[in-house]
């Protein structure tokens, strides 16, 4: 990663829940990736950047608010033959990385082929705003009846379909873990464990 700001630190939290080592170059970094640091989970070089810092890289993020720094990244990674991401610049790319909303083991990916990143980050936000924590909750209860609706050919939609008409989205956006609980029972027959 070439860049120590908020983008940045946004997309090595994403390399990071990937399991990747993840080097840092930039001479100053976020309070985000000081912590990440501090804890020894990124690798950081507090220089400005050059080519050499590529090497043995597998894959290069620029995310840097300097035009000519970013070109050199990209054309530095290309020599060497390492994809490469310059971040709101897809002329620069060998591969674009989507917005993401994460709920949980919920994923919802917005991309726009590199044509309008603004627009991809837009849709990003009213998807935070539309599709809540409460996510994460449905999709856990969800899949701990997932092995039981599967014994019961068929009702898996049917299962789904009386658990949201019987109010179970809005019950876990309460927060009233009761009827949340009771809901599911009652539509279902089984006992779930909310984390």
């Amino acid at each position: 990663m070439v860049g120590g700001g908020e983008v940045a630190a946004r997309k090595v939290l994403r390399l990071l829940d990937c399991g990747a080592r993840v080097c840092v170059v930039s001479p100053q970094i976020v309070q985000e990736l000081a912590a990440i640091k501090k804890e020894g989970r990124i690798e950081h070089i507090g220089n400005e950047y050059a080519g050499e810092y590529l090497c043995g890289a597998f894959l290069v993020i620029g995310a840097t608010d300097n035009e000519q720094t970013n070109a050199a990244i990209s054309q530095d990674a290309k020599t060497k033959g390492i994809p490469v991401n310059i971040v709101d610049d897809p002329q620069k790319c060998d591969f674009i990385l989507p917005s993401l909303v994460e709920r949980g083991d919920l994923t919802i990916a917005c991309g726009t082929g590199g044509n309008s990143p603004a627009l991809a980050r837009y849709l990003r936000e009213e998807l935070e705003n539309v599709y809540g924590e409460e996510y994460a909750t449905l999709l856990n209860i969800l899949g701990q009846l997932r092995s039981r609706m599967e014994k019961n050919v068929g009702m898996g939609k049917v299962w789904f379909d009386k658990l949201l008409a019987a109010g179970l989205l809005e019950a876990i956006r309460q927060k009233e873990e009761g009827r949340v609980k009771t809901i599911v029972r009652d539509v279902t027959g089984e006992e779930v464990q909310l984390d």
